[in-house]
């Protein structure tokens, strides 16, 4: 069954795929006969009404970051003599390939200065990486393309091909001519631009997870483990925290380790907080002391010391490798007050499976699967629960101190997807869940790249 689904999942990604590539298809033939090499632009001529070279194109500016779907061209930088100078988007009367034709004979001399959200996109996109969201994959530019759209130029796509690369080395004549069957729409990537922070926070937000929010964390890992050092923190500082911490629990242990040394301590003592406990304190572990001190010391006090606390167990144990998130009841509650706070942990339902029922000094008395709390009616007694259960058995529970071996064997004769871990008391100090488990015991695996393979 699970392979099954696994196989239907995997199908049904790539036949997603294949629709956005095809959607891309169309949109390209729509534009090919309109398209204009960015790389072919660059350096080419700029000529006035009488067909005079005025200058010669150093950049193109747009604003990247801003609400339209497509960025429009803000503007052309000139070489003019010695000078760089600005020539504003009104001025220009046709962009074609290779070359510009001015709408007006005067230019202003003066200085280029930046516009919050403009972006100089030879010098910030070209050559440099971009997430393509459709492909989840991190890629390089290797030439962007313009178009006429109404009264206005925009950019419409990115090139990401070895090919484009090889013609930009040719001769000029081959520099302006666009490959167009190799094009990603602009919709479908996430470029990252090393000027673009000086936009608002907001704009540059709006822009980036409009493509980035539908991605799983699971592939945000690889694209974080696949990028560069600082387009690696400007993705996590396009993230909600929450986000960025889903993703950072999937990524390899030495990536993640990689990327808390990379990160301003204050952002990865936030980052390594908003992850489960038990995610926190495997990344915690893999720190040196006085790294893991530097971002405890940045955290609240309760969930530092908290962390502290699990850090205090032994790897390899139960104690170890368990999540302190719990969700307990006591006998007197009914099943809609135990759903209640059910309700209060949704973002945590990965990590929740079953509720601890405890008596008055807080021993364990019943574990309580998900499915029967569902199933019961809203006015049930959990006493009745506990009552129902108790024919199975008392409840399945190991010391912080079990090693995972023997924790895994129990966990297989309990046929239960997760065990408490209990004190000497049998107080519950936490859940030891089955994948836990396979990640502590098969470190060597890695996790599975289907979505790398089938591509």
């Amino acid at each position: 069954m699970a392979a099954h689904t696994l196989f239907m999942s995997t199908s049904a990604r790539l036949r997603d795929r294949r629709v956005n590539l095809e959607r891309r298809a169309t949109a390209s033939r729509a534009v090919r006969t309109s398209l204009v090499s960015l790389a072919g632009l660059i350096g080419g001529p700029a000529t006035n009404q009488s067909g005079d070279e005025v200058g010669r194109v150093v950049d193109v500016v747009a604003r990247l970051y801003g609400t339209d779907s497509y960025p429009p061209v803000t503007g052309l930088i000139l070489r003019i003599g010695r000078r760089h100078t600005f020539l504003p988007a009104h001025a220009v009367g046709k962009v074609h390939a290779g070359h510009v034709r001015l709408r007006t004979a005067r230019v202003d001399l003066r200085d280029f200065v930046r516009r919050p959200g403009e972006v100089l996109l030879a010098k910030d996109v070209l050559d440099h990486q971009l997430v393509d969201v459709d492909g989840v994959q991190v890629t390089r530019a290797a030439d962007l393309y313009l178009a006429p759209l109404v009264d206005q130029v925009v950019l419409v796509g990115v090139d990401v091909s070895l090919p484009t690369l090889l013609r930009r080395l040719g001769p000029r004549r081959w520099q302006a001519r666009p490959t167009p069957e190799r094009v990603l729409d602009w919709q479908a990537v996430a470029p990252f631009a090393e000027q673009a922070t000086e936009g608002p926070a907001e704009v540059r937000l709006r822009a980036s997870r409009t493509a980035l929010h539908r991605l799983r964390p699971a592939d945000l890992a690889d694209i974080l483990e696949d990028l560069g050092r600082a387009e690696r923190q400007q993705l996590l500082g396009w993230l909600e925290p929450e986000q960025a911490a889903d993703a950072l629990e999937e990524m390899e242990p030495a990536e993640l380790q990689n990327l808390l040394r990379e990160a301003q301590p204050e952002h990865a003592a936030r980052l390594v907080d908003e992850m489960e406990p038990d995610e926190a304190t495997d990344a915690l572990r893999d720190l040196t002391r006085e790294e893991r001190e530097a971002l405890l010391t940045r955290m609240p006090k309760g969930e530092a010391a908290e962390l502290r606390r699990l850090l205090t167990h032994r790897e390899g144990t139960a104690g170890g490798a368990m999540t302190t998130l719990l969700i307990t009841a006591r006998p007197d509650e009914t099943v809609a007050e135990v759903r209640g706070r059910l309700a209060e942990q949704h973002e945590h339902r990965t990590e929740i499976d079953a509720v601890a029922v405890v008596d008055g000094a807080d021993r364990v008395l019943c574990d309580i699967p998900l499915f029967d709390v569902a199933v019961a009616e809203d006015t049930t007694p959990i006493s009745d629960l506990v009552t129902w259960r108790a024919q199975f058995g008392p409840p399945d529970t190991v010391g912080a101190d079990t090693s995972l071996a023997e924790a895994a064997d129990q966990l297989v004769a309990a046929r239960a997807s997760s065990l408490l871990v209990v004190d000497d008391s049998d107080r519950p100090l936490g859940r030891i869940l089955a994948d836990d488990l396979l990640d502590a015991m098969l470190p060597e695996r890695g996790r599975l790249h289907f979505r790398r393979f089938l591509q």
